[in-house]
């Protein structure tokens, strides 16, 4: 079963975290399942960018981004060539390595 390494996010996981993830399940839920609260204002409905991740490792493994999730992702906060929508991006059978920014343009988090 492949892996998701998240690096280290200063709220969401301070230690970072190493859990498995089911080859098609998407990156916001295999981190959900995990406890690790990436916000997802518009519910996984592709709608928002406060699910923006950076796949720093097996970026090529996960389908290609539709133009949809491309102009979402326009509007995210420190886009990278690597950027994708967690909620959008599905693991395959490569192992990931992920980075959750330190920020999202939602003005408002349901957490505070």
């Amino acid at each position: 079963m492949p892996q998701i390494v998240f690096l280290p996010h200063e709220e969401l996981c301070p230690e970072g975290a190493v859990i498995e993830a089911e080859p098609g399940v998407s990156v916001l839920d295999a981190a959900l399942q995990n406890d690790i609260e990436i916000e997802h204002a518009c519910e996984k409905s592709c709608a928002c960018t406060t699910c923006h991740v950076i796949v720093r490792e097996g970026f090529d493994s996960l389908e290609e981004s539709d133009e949809l999730e491309d102009d979402l992702l326009d509007k995210a906060w420190g886009l990278e060539p690597e950027s994708r929508l967690s909620c959008q991006a599905v693991v395959a059978d490569e192992d990931l390595v992920v980075e959750i920014p330190k920020y999202t343009i939602n003005q408002v988090s349901e957490r505070h």
